[in-house]
């Protein structure tokens, strides 16, 4: 069996429902970038471990705590970059929702600095 990419590792780490845990592995000035056109009015880039916190916990209050994270692939670009492929639930309104999801990291020295999240809106 193959060794996991120290990168993947990494990632795997990250816990969206604590980020100030992950704080040893996000660089001080790590940007989440969210763009969803669906939403709005919490798209932007979020910075460092207190925006990105703040994000999850907007979208945590805008689903009433059902917004989940369902893992389905991960794979390391290069020595920079992974790609996580996921499958993100939630009730957003009166609607139950299951979103496709593709989020690129980008890891320097160990830590995450940029994370781009690309939902699927328009299926």
């Amino acid at each position: 069996m193959a060794n996991e990419h120290p990168n993947i590792s990494i990632v795997k780490k990250f816990d969206a429902t604590d980020v100030a845990s992950s704080a040893n592995i996000l660089a001080d000035d790590a940007v989440f970038h969210f763009f969803n056109p669906r939403l709005p009015d919490i798209q932007g880039d979020y910075v460092g471990v207190e925006g990105i916190q703040s994000f999850f916990k907007i979208i945590g209050e805008r689903t009433y705590g059902t917004f989940q994270v369902n893992p389905i692939s991960i794979t390391a670009v290069g020595d920079e970059l992974v790609v996580a492929q996921t499958k993100n639930t939630m009730i957003l309104g009166d609607k139950d929702i299951k979103t496709d999801v593709v989020a690129v990291w980008r890891v320097v020295d160990g830590q995450i600095t940029e994370i781009w999240d690309i939902p699927s809106v328009y299926t």
